[in-house]
């Protein structure tokens, strides 16, 4: 498959704080990556650098050949980025089918075809964004990710807070997306049994630093060395 997404020794952080130190990675077309590691390695920083909402010290982002890490968050939605941040961000005061609506771009992915994978928002379409529940709410975050037609999309700890049942209905969908779509996608998860059944490929970060980049199948078969991963730092402050 070719490849999609190129991070070439990436350094970024906040203001004058470098939360990343030297990363890179890739991933292919129709992969998924769950980005994994413990609370504070950095893994929401990647997703918003990604994204473009933080400052870029050093190293390149291009996605399908398009230097991202020149543009400005905005022109990186143009360019095929969808993120799905923890804070959802959907438009509270308007309804369900208005916040699929007002961000809409062309492509095979419409309000309408969002309602199909998630019969829950097609029933509440009338209702207001702050009338949803928290995995409702998680559902329009993700469909209104999906109408600006991405080529990657970024969600981080998607399942964060969520009713299992909700949970699995989620991890459904987001399998669909990935593995029937073929959609790539960079997952953030806490709890890596629920992400790397369903990825391609997985990274773990520790203290801003990739410690591990392989297929996430032999991680997911090897509970002690994925135990040992999230829970040993191997770099100094």
């Amino acid at each position: 498959m070719a490849e999609l997404l190129t991070i070439e020794n990436l350094s970024a952080g906040y203001g004058e704080a470098v939360i990343l130190h030297e990363l890179s990675l890739s991933l292919a077309e129709g992969e998924t990556l769950a980005l994994l590691g413990r609370n504070g390695t950095g893994k929401t920083t990647l997703i918003n650098t990604i994204a473009g909402a933080t400052c870029q010290h050093a190293g390149r982002i291009t996605l399908g050949g398009v230097a991202l890490h020149k543009l400005p968050s905005h022109q990186r939605a143009a360019a095929g980025v969808a993120w799905v941040p923890q804070e959802r961000d959907i438009f509270k005061s308007l309804t369900v089918l208005e916040n699929l609506s007002a961000v809409a771009r062309p492509g095979a992915w419409t309000p309408e075809r969002v309602f199909q994978m998630f019969p829950r928002l097609a029933e509440r379409h009338n209702n207001w964004g702050n009338q949803l529940s928290g995995g409702e709410q998680q559902m329009l975050a993700i469909g209104r990710a999906l109408v600006l037609n991405p080529k990657l999309l970024l969600l981080d700890e998607p399942l964060e807070g969520l009713a299992p049942i909700i949970v699995q209905e989620l991890l459904k969908a987001i399998a669909t997306l990935t593995r029937d779509e073929g959609l790539s996608a960079i997952i953030v998860e806490q709890h890596p049994q629920a992400i790397l059944g369903i990825s391609h490929q997985a990274v773990v970060l520790d203290q801003g630093r990739a410690i591990h980049c392989g297929p996430a199948a032999p991680l997911l078969a090897q509970p002690a060395l994925l135990d040992q991963l999230l829970g040993v730092s191997r770099h100094k402050a």
